[in-house]
């Protein structure tokens, strides 16, 4: 029998609104200080706005009605604070937590099967996630695997094969380099030196930069939170870098040409922009409106996670029954509207993977090309 404890803290977070409708606590670690909390805020904002807008318009389990606060905790991206965060959400009756890395998601997946259990909803690319088959998980976007063939393609035919490693050395930075670096191999293509830095901590990229333009790349892997990303490209284009950009999919294009120039950016190849896709503008009109920035998937991925959680909670029956609302996500995911889906959405897979279209782009003359389409199933 799962033990609950419910502290006062949290009683007090909930609100005079406790005396009218049931509180259901929403669970999230992330990044909210140092160099990846952009990143994370990102992420949180778009679980808010879901939050918001659900409570608004009302949500009723079991024929009663249930409001959603959410409750943040800030690991600053370091996998053991994850865990300590989780054991207190937890302990304190959540049963819903979302995680926005893989390092800490790795590092809790394991948790959600003791007592007590808990929903882990994964905003990750790292296909070990999926590949655990943990039972309850709720991955949210596209396996980064999906990404390597065209990246390297397309990049490798413009710029030619000499490839340089400049990504970021989190847990998750470490398996994208060495997935691109086997790809690109397979590819036919030379990888060179690896002189990944922590994009978290990092200030000045000027001597990583030069010591890969030292090997002389045709190419640069870069990536991590988008706003160092954004430096380490501007750090390249001013050491005299004319070569092209592999992006991982962490940074994205809409945040990192407000940081450098967008014809910096010529030559790169990563994730189209959440407001290049089509039938996004709903969200994107409504998301500028509230936090004065442009969304990213990370806030539009949450955003439509937090309404698939809740659409499964009314069709289980249940708040506080982490296997039941797992099972009930793809029929939620079918369910819901395009405007509370943001992207193409089919569904969720028997893994626990958000099934939606994706779009890989290239940024051409300041302008993002379209190259191909990806789904995240696989």
């Amino acid at each position: 029998m799962k033990k609950r404890f419910l502290f006062p803290t949290l009683l007090a977070l909930a609100g005079s609104s406790a005396l009218a409708d049931k509180v259901v606590n929403i669970g999230f670690s992330g990044p909210l200080s140092g160099g990846a909390a952009f990143y994370g805020k990102d992420v949180q904002s778009g679980i808010d706005m879901a939050i918001a807008e659900l409570n608004r318009t009302g949500v009723t389990v079991k024929g009663e009605k249930v409001t959603f606060k959410l409750v943040a905790l800030d690991d600053r991206y370091l996998p053991n604070e994850t865990a300590t965060n989780v054991k207190r959400l937890t302990s304190q009756g959540i049963d819903v937590v979302f995680v926005p890395h893989a390092g800490g998601i790795l590092t809790v997946q394991p948790m959600t099967t003791r007592d007590p259990e808990f929903l882990l909803v994964a905003y990750s690319s790292e296909p070990k996630i999926l590949d655990a088959r943990n039972p309850l998980t709720f991955m949210l976007p596209p396996r980064y695997d999906n990404y390597l063939q065209p990246f390297a393609a397309t990049q490798m035919k413009a710029f030619g094969k000499r490839l340089g490693l400049l990504g970021t050395n989190s847990a998750y930075g470490k398996q994208w380099t060495d997935a691109i670096s086997d790809e690109w191999k397979k590819q036919g293509g030379t990888v060179l030196g690896n002189n990944s830095v922590d994009y978290n901590t990092t200030v000045d990229y000027s001597s990583a930069v030069t010591k890969a333009l030292a090997d002389k790349p045709d190419v640069l892997f870069i990536g991590g939170p988008s706003q160092p990303t954004a430096l380490v490209v501007k750090a390249a284009r001013e050491q005299g870098f004319k070569g092209g950009f592999i992006v991982m999919d962490q940074a994205k294009f809409e945040q990192m040409d407000q940081v450098v120039p967008r014809n910096y950016l010529d030559g790169s190849v990563g994730v189209l922009p959440t407001k290049e896709f089509p039938g996004t503008q709903v969200f994107v009109t409504l998301y500028q409106r509230l936090y004065k920035k442009v969304p990213t998937s990370e806030a539009a991925l949450n955003y439509m996670g937090m309404n698939i959680i809740a659409k499964a909670m009314e069709l289980a029956g249940t708040t506080d029954n982490p296997e039941a609302i797992r099972a009930q996500l793809d029929a939620a995911a079918k369910a819901l509207p395009q405007n509370k889906t943001v992207f193409k959405l089919y569904g969720v897979t028997d893994k626990g993977h958000v099934d939606a279209q994706f779009l890989v782009a290239s940024v051409k003359g300041g302008q993002y090309t379209r190259l191909r389409l990806i789904k995240t199933f696989k």
